[in-house]
C-alpha cells in the first residue's frame, strides 16, 4: 500500500492564501488524496481553515483526509512538508509597525521585509521558528518547511544559522508576476518569454529576458521612452538607472534603499502610497469576514487556485519525481560569488524526487550585487542580533537600513528601537527586550 503525503499548515488562518494552495495541491491528480493538517493558534481562524478545505475538496471532486490541530506539534508530526504561512502579532503588530515609526515621521510602505518593519518582523518570528524547526527535528526530520512567512531573507538566514539540518526553502511568486506584469507592457505572451534571475528575495534582477533567443530589453526601453505614466514608477525608475529589472513591485522596491520615501517630491513624481500595507491588511481581515459568512450559509468558497504558486509544484516534483525548475530562497553557498557566504539568495533551483537543489548562477553585475549587499547587511545584523543575543545589533540594523538612516538622525533611529522593543514585548526573544544604552 502506497504511503499517503501528509502536509501540514502552519498558519493555516491565513485563509485566502490555505484556500488556493489547496486548490493547487489538489489540481494535480497525483495529490488528491493527500492528508492535510491544518495548524492555527486561533480556534475561529483553525475551523475556518477547516471548512474551506472540504469545500475545495468537494468541489474538486477530491478526497484528501482534512485534519484540524490546535497543537502544532500533533500536526507535524510524520508530516513530509510543513508550509509556514504565519504572521506573528497579525493585524496589530503590524499597526505597531507602522504607527510608531511613523510618530518619529519615518515613512514605511510595506513594512515586511527591510526598514524597521522589517527589522522587528524578523524578531518577533524568530522564536517562533524556534519552535518549529524543533518539533520537525524531532518529530518529521526528513520533512521540507516551504517557508513563505516574511521577512523571508532574514528567516531562511535564521534557520540556516539556527536549525542547519532543517530542510527549508524559502518560496515567494516575486519573480514570476514580474515577468508577467513586463509581458503585459511589451504585450507578449507571457509563455514565449524566458528569463534569470538572482539576488536576494525582494531585490533580485532580471539579468537575461529573452523571446527566442533575443534580448528583451531595448523593447522595454522603447515602451518605457514612449509612455510617460511607465516612468513613474519606482521600479523603473531603478531599472532605468541600474540596468536590470528589480523583481518586487514599486511599493516593496521603494522602501529598500535611500532615495525616494524621505522625500515628499519623489513620492509624488513615483505615486508611492506610505502605509499601504495596513490597508492591504485590513482588507485581509474584511476578506476573512466574508469568508467566514459564506461557509456559515452554506455556500461554496470562490475557487481562485493559481497554479503558479512554487509549494505545490515542490511538493508534486518531489512526490512524483517531476523535474522542474522554480526560485527558491536558500543560503549562500557559493551560488552567488559576490554576495555574503551563508547570507539567503533566491536563485534558481531544480525539484525532483531528491529535493530542492540550487543552481550556481556566478557573479551579479557590480551595481546588483552593491545593493543587494546594503539590504543584507541589515538582514545579517538582525539574524545576529537574535543569535547571538545582542540588542546592540538591532540598534544597528536599524542604522545601517537604507530608508531608515536616510529619513531619522540616529539617536531617533535609536529612541525608535526602544519603543519598538517595548510595544512588542514578550514577542521578542528576552535578551533583546531591554532598551540599550552606548
Amino acid at each position: 500500500m502506497l504511503r499517503v503525503t501528509t502536509i501540514t499548515f502552519i498558519g493555516a488562518g491565513s485563509v485566502e492564501f490555505t484556500r488556493d494552495l489547496i486548490a493547487d495541491i489538489l489540481g494535480f491528480p497525483e495529490l488528491a488524496d493527500v492528508e492535510l493538517r491544518l495548524h492555527d493558534i486561533d480556534p475561529e481562524r483553525l475551523s475556518t481553515a477547516g471548512a474551506i478545505a472540504a469545500s475545495v475538496a468537494a468541489q474538486l471532486g477530491a478526497a484528501p483526509k482534512i485534519g484540524e490541530y490546535a497543537d502544532r506539534r500533533a500536526a507535524l508530526d510524520g508530516a513530509d512538508f510543513a508550509v509556514n504561512m504565519i504572521a506573528v502579532g497579525g493585524l496589530d503588530a503590524t499597526r505597531t509597525d507602522f504607527e510608531i515609526p511613523a510618530r518619529f515621521g519615518l515613512r514605511q510602505t510595506i513594512g515586511d521585509t527591510l526598514g524597521i518593519g522589517g527589522i522587528f518582523r524578523a524578531l518577533r518570528t524568530f522564536p517562533v521558528l524556534d519552535g518549529i524547526a524543533a518539533d520537525m527535528l524531532e518529530v518529521c526530520p526528513d520533512a521540507w518547511l516551504l517557508n513563505y512567512t516574511n521577512p523571508m531573507a532574514m528567516n531562511i538566514w535564521y534557520l540556516s544559522r539556527t536549525a542547519p539540518k532543517l530542510q527549508a526553502v524559502g518560496l515567494c511568486h516575486s519573480v514570476y508576476w514580474t515577468v508577467v506584469g513586463l509581458a503585459e507592457v511589451l504585450d507578449i505572451d507571457p509563455l514565449e518569454v524566458s528569463h534569470l534571475s538572482a539576488g536576494v528575495n525582494h531585490q533580485a534582477w532580471l539579468v537575461r529576458l529573452e523571446r527566442d533567443g533575443q534580448n528583451l530589453y531595448p523593447l522595454l526601453d522603447e515602451r518605457i521612452a514612449a509612455d510617460p505614466e511607465l516612468r513613474r514608477r519606482v521600479r523603473v525608475d531603478m531599472y532605468r538607472r541600474l540596468g536590470y529589472y528589480p523583481t518586487e513591485t514599486s511599493e516593496h522596491s521603494s522602501e529598500y534603499v535611500p532615495w525616494y520615501l524621505p522625500r515628499e517630491a519623489e513620492i509624488d513624481r513615483l505615486r508611492i502610497e506610505p502605509g499601504v500595507y495596513v490597508g492591504m491588511s485590513e482588507d485581509n481581515v474584511a476578506s476573512y469576514e466574508a469568508t467566514r459568512a459564506t461557509l456559515a450559509a452554506g455556500l461554496p468558497v470562490q475557487l481562485e487556485g493559481t497554479a503558479t504558486e512554487y509549494a505545490p509544484q515542490v511538493i508534486h516534483s518531489i512526490v512524483t519525481g517531476t523535474r522542474r525548475r522554480i526560485y527558491g530562497n536558500v543560503p549562500n553557498t557559493g551560488l552567488i560569488t559576490n554576495l555574503p557566504d551563508g547570507a539567503a539568495v533566491e536563485v534558481p533551483c531544480v525539484v525532483d524526487e531528491l529535493g530542492v537543489q540550487p543552481l550556481h548562477f556566478g557573479e551579479l553585475p557590480a551595481q546588483c550585487a552593491a545593493l543587494n549587499r546594503s539590504f543584507l547587511n541589515v538582514a545579517e545584523l538582525t539574524v545576529r542580533a537574535a543569535v547571538e543575543g545582542d540588542p546592540r545589533h538591532v540598534r544597528q540594523a536599524a542604522m545601517l537600513d537604507p530608508a531608515t538612516a536616510a529619513g531619522l538622525p540616529v539617536d531617533q533611529i535609536w529612541t525608535l528601537c526602544d519603543e519598538l522593543t517595548a510595544a512588542h514585548g514578550d514577542r521578542l526573544h528576552p535578551a533583546l527586550r531591554t532598551p540599550v544604552r552606548w
